[in-house]
């Protein structure tokens, strides 16, 4: 990984391309659902986390459980639906990031957000990416969170992890694109999660370099 991406890289790059009505995805699905669903889409929020392991930077993951209402045993990223009285995503994603994985919201250093992506199940989310210490003791909601792991960011950016694919959702004219990783440590990224990935490296340059 490049030695300029260091936090105050990420958090400058964050800061330059955040819009707060935009939306991250390009592929077109995200114009539609809006277009569709209209006011229906509900709110929610991640948190992506960074750690620091042996010089490298890795986003970290959970493995969601297979009691789970939705999303049984895909990879995603702590975070869900805004509560009322939260007033930003940021209070969602450290929220949700303690009661999934037992991370206090005071080891989190919050460095900036990505533009909101728009799921195929009508969420309207907003990844906050944030560095937390490595190693961690995390408590995992064993309901929710079968594990957390991390992925080099390296690894991530290297094209031939992953293939892009053609999907149509039901309900859609037509079929987007969606990007689904290569095996890793057993786990499969894919779906929401691997595009938000693929947003945030975007933004720090790293797809294309």
């Amino acid at each position: 990984m490049s030695p300029r991406i260091s936090e105050g890289y990420i958090s400058r790059r964050l800061r330059e391309d955040y819009r707060p009505d935009s939306f991250a995805s390009t592929d077109g699905y995200a114009q539609l659902a809006l277009a569709q669903s209209g006011e229906l889409l509900k709110r929610a929020a991640v948190l992506m986390p960074l750690v620091r392991r042996e010089g490298e930077w890795h986003l970290l993951f959970t493995r969601r459980t297979d009691r789970v209402e939705s999303h049984k045993g895909q990879v995603s990223f702590p975070g869900g639906e805004c509560d009322s009285g939260e007033d930003t995503p940021e209070q969602t994603a450290l929220r949700e990031a303690e009661e999934e994985i037992g991370l206090r919201p005071q080891d989190v250093r919050v460095l900036g957000r990505l533009n909101d992506v728009v799921t195929i199940t009508h969420y309207r989310v907003t990844p906050v990416v944030g560095v937390i210490p490595w190693p961690y003791e995390f408590r995992l909601a064993r309901v929710e969170v079968a594990r957390v792991f991390t992925i080099p960011m390296l690894w991530l950016t290297q094209r031939e992890n992953w293939e892009e694919h053609n999907f149509t959702p039901d309900g859609t004219p037509r079929p987007f694109p969606a990007i689904t990783y290569h095996l890793y440590d057993g786990e499969i990224l894919w779906g929401a999660s691997a595009r938000m990935t693929h947003n945030f490296l975007s933004v720090l340059g790293l797809l294309n370099a």
